[in-house]
C-alpha cells in the first residue's frame, strides 16, 4: 500500500482529530475541514484545542509511532506569562514535576532557552492579552516526549503560565514560511 503524508499549520481553536463520538465535541473544529484528507489517515502525535503549529498526518501507523516515540526531538515556541529566569530555565530543563493520569511524573531534561525577539509567527486568530497586563518571555523548549499537556503543564511548574504555545519543528520538518490552516503533502517526512 502507497501511504500518503501530511505537514499541515494546525490552527487554534482545531481538535487533532478527524471525527468526535463527544456530543459536547460536535461543534467543535475537525482537521478534515482544512482539506479533503484520504481515508485513513491519522495524526502523528496532538496539538491540543489552543495549540497551533506542525502537525504531521500519515495513513502509516508504524511511522506514526516511530515518531511519537523518543527518538525524534519536537521544538515549541512557547510565549509565557512573566519573565522567566535563569533558575526557571534551569529547572524546565532538568525536569520539572508535573501531574499526568493522576499521578506526579517527572519531566525528562530537555533543552529550553529564551528567545531573544519575537518568532516571525502569523497573528494568532484570538487575542492574546497584551504588554499593559505584565511582561511576557518567548522560549523554545525542545522535547522528546509528549505527555497530556506536557509543555503547558512545565511552565506552569515553574510559575509563568503558557499564553500561547506552537509547535514549530519535529524532527528536522519545520513550519518555515506556512501559513495558518496550510496542508502540504509531502512524499516523506525528515526526520
Amino acid at each position: 500500500m502507497d501511504h500518503r503524508h501530511y505537514i499541515i499549520y494546525k490552527p487554534y481553536g482545531y481538535l487533532s482529530q478527524f471525527e468526535t463520538n463527544s456530543k459536547q465535541q460536535k461543534r467543535k473544529k475537525l482537521l478534515g475541514e482544512l482539506y479533503d484528507f484520504p481515508d485513513g489517515i491519522m495524526a502523528i502525535g496532538r496539538l491540543d484545542e489552543k495549540s497551533e503549529g506542525l502537525l504531521l498526518l500519515t495513513t502509516d501507523g508504524k511511522l506514526s509511532d516511530y515518531i511519537n516515540s523518543r527518538k525524534v526531538e519536537k521544538e515549541y515556541f512557547a510565549l509565557v506569562d512573566g519573565k522567566v529566569s535563569n533558575k526557571a530555565i534551569t529547572h524546565l530543563s532538568r525536569g520539572v514535576e508535573i501531574g499526568f493520569n493522576g499521578k506526579k511524573y517527572v519531566t525528562r531534561p530537555c533543552k529550553v532557552l529564551k528567545l531573544e525577539q519575537d518568532p516571525a509567527l502569523p497573528e494568532r486568530s484570538k487575542k492574546i492579552r497584551d504588554a499593559r497586563h505584565g511582561p511576557t518571555t518567548w522560549l523554545s523548549i525542545r522535547l522528546r516526549e509528549g505527555k497530556f499537556r506536557q509543555v503547558r503543564k512545565m511552565t506552569s511548574a515553574v510559575g509563568c503560565p503558557t499564553l500561547r504555545l506552537v509547535r514549530v519543528k519535529v524532527g528536522a520538518m519545520q513550519l518555515n514560511n506556512m501559513q495558518v490552516g496550510d496542508v502540504i503533502e509531502v512524499d516523506r517526512f525528515a526526520l
